[in-house]
């Protein structure tokens, strides 16, 4: 027998109305909370709907309303804690105000960018919050720009596209921390990113994420202040998934010309650098120092703990959310932008670097967790 029939029939407007007695539209107003309607009858339908258990359509409620209360997020890889963080932030920010949240993942693709926010706008969400993963093809956004609905960006820039933007300006945090490396004595600083670039990185070369592109630049300039130049092959992109981590760490430690000390650019390729340390039987300080941004515990769980870059991760998402919500109910930006900076936390991962000679043979001291 199909189970259809002891189902319960989705309760209606005009089920509502029947037990408030009141028409139709005077229930869909006092539900919908718009248009003019009496205190009496706005609490005889909210009770009926009560008694009812009744649950709004929301597809029919923003088309008559224009209003979804939904944000749409599109981000580049959910998987790395520093957008889960970020998101956390917004759903907080979200909730709290009455808004749903659709998070949407790209793998960094801009065509995968380009159809979320397609599909995004299609479902009428009332605004859209975007970690671009180009900071130079945004013809997309700016279309979003364009036709009036609110945009807010995240972690990331977009050159010329007039929009309010929360990210970490990481060109000086690069530079110091670049600086606290040479200044212990390393040369060989190297440089690892899952940017997506057509060929490996030169001087000069432009990069299509902000991010990345501005500490590039902070290393580069820092190594121009001590007078010294950056070792040529020392900036690696395309570091996608564990295994091509490990293949460019292990690239990066032998031979010769090994570096000294490796910044990874966040948390999921930090884990893959230290595994490829560990297989190569190398010790973090005494073979090789390591920094990397973003604060997560288990940095502080490892032995020695690693220094890192420190950003305000969860707060820049709820400031986006925060500016995105403002936005959508139109009310007036503050006089005084909000200031998102990050730290150089110094812990125990950074140290002398070892003489050249004595690379060959493994440390016994093993870089362990907790």
């Amino acid at each position: 027998m199909s189970s259809n029939g002891s189902r319960r029939r989705d309760i209606t407007v005009a089920d509502v109305a029947k037990a408030a007695q009141v028409s139709k539209a005077q229930a869909a107003r006092a539900l919908g909370n718009y248009g003019a309607v009496s205190q009496d009858v706005r609490e005889r339908v909210l009770a009926a709907a009560e008694e009812l258990d009744y649950r709004p359509n929301e597809l029919a409620r923003s088309m008559n309303t224009g209003k979804s209360h939904t944000i749409g997020v599109v981000v580049g890889d959910i998987e790395n804690p520093h957008f889960g963080l970020a998101t956390r932030g917004i759903t907080d920010v979200a909730k709290k105000s009455g808004f749903h949240v659709i998070l949407i993942n790209t793998d960094e693709e801009t065509a995968a960018e380009v159809e979320a926010v397609r599909v995004l706008l299609d479902k009428r969400v009332d605004g859209l919050i975007v970690a671009p993963a180009s900071s130079v093809e945004i013809r997309h956004l700016q279309q979003v720009r364009e036709s009036g609905r609110p945009l807010v960006l995240l972690d990331r820039k977009a050159g010329g596209l007039d929009v309010e933007t929360f990210a970490v300006d990481t060109g000086d945090i690069s530079y110091e921390s670049t600086r606290y490396l040479l200044e212990a004595g390393h040369r060989r600083i190297a440089f690892v990113s899952t940017l997506k670039a057509a060929q490996p990185y030169n001087d000069g070369m432009e990069l299509a994420s902000s991010q990345i592109s501005e500490r590039v630049d902070g290393m580069l300039k820092a190594f121009e202040d001590h007078g010294l130049r950056h070792p040529a092959g020392l900036v690696r992109l395309n570091a996608g998934d564990a295994e091509s981590i490990r293949k460019i760490t292990r690239e990066l430690l032998q031979g010769p010309d090994a570096a000294t000390a490796i910044i990874a650019s966040d948390g999921l390729i930090a884990l893959s650098v230290v595994e490829g340390i560990q297989e190569l039987g190398l010790s973090i300080p005494g073979d090789v120092s390591f920094l990397m941004y973003d604060d997560f515990a288990w940095t502080r769980l490892t032995t020695p703990p690693l220094t890192v870059i420190a950003q305000p991760v969860y707060e820049m998402g709820m400031a986006a959310a925060n500016a995105l919500i403002r936005q959508i109910e139109g009310r007036k930006a503050p006089t005084a932008a909000e200031t998102l900076k990050a730290r150089l936390v110094r812990r125990g991962s950074v140290g002398v670097p070892r003489a050249a000679e004595t690379y060959n043979p493994p440390s016994s001291h093993q870089f362990t967790a907790s």
